[in-house]
């Protein structure tokens, strides 16, 4: 297993599988055009030439990024991968100087035990909300929010 960056090669794989489970209702759909004009926040795993997971940073402003469509094909769930993934987010963040990273779940245990707390998500920017609006669950979301508060990666 091996955590790379997509490429633009990677976009319509990355928008099938999200997508594939977007229908289940895990997460946002996302048009193949919105996949390459933010192909560089993703990162994937790759079986074969087959991408099998993947998980994106998205920055939302000067101190605060967003870890989100994490996934893992099914197949493959229960290997460390989801973890991997967002620990490559994490550590892309401090490298960007991102002082805190959040996340907007379904799944707060999964998230909690990779070092996320619950937060109120009132708190967060309102431009954080700007993909809600084209959520079919929208006004009335069951996701929570979940923030790390990054350690300044000069002092380590």
């Amino acid at each position: 297993m091996k955590v790379e960056k997509a490429t633009l090669k990677d976009a319509p794989q990355i928008h099938k599988l999200i997508n594939s489970y977007a229908g289940e209702g895990f997460l946002l759909p996302r048009s193949l055009m919105d996949i390459y004009e933010s192909i560089r926040d993703f990162f994937v795993i790759r079986e074969g030439d087959r991408v099998v997971a993947t998980a994106a940073l998205k920055v939302v402003w000067e101190d605060l990024a967003e870890v989100r469509s994490v996934l893992v094909s099914d197949e493959f769930k229960g290997r460390g991968w989801g973890r991997a993934l967002v620990e490559a987010c994490i550590r892309e963040a401090r490298e960007l100087g991102v002082k805190k990273v959040f996340v907007l779940t379904n799944s707060p245990g999964y998230f909690s035990r990779l070092g996320f707390r619950l937060v109120d998500k009132r708190k967060l920017p309102h431009k954080v909300w700007s993909d809600c609006l084209k959520c079919p669950k929208f006004p009335d979301c069951d996701e929570v929010a979940m923030m790390m508060v990054l350690e300044d990666p000069r002092l380590e």
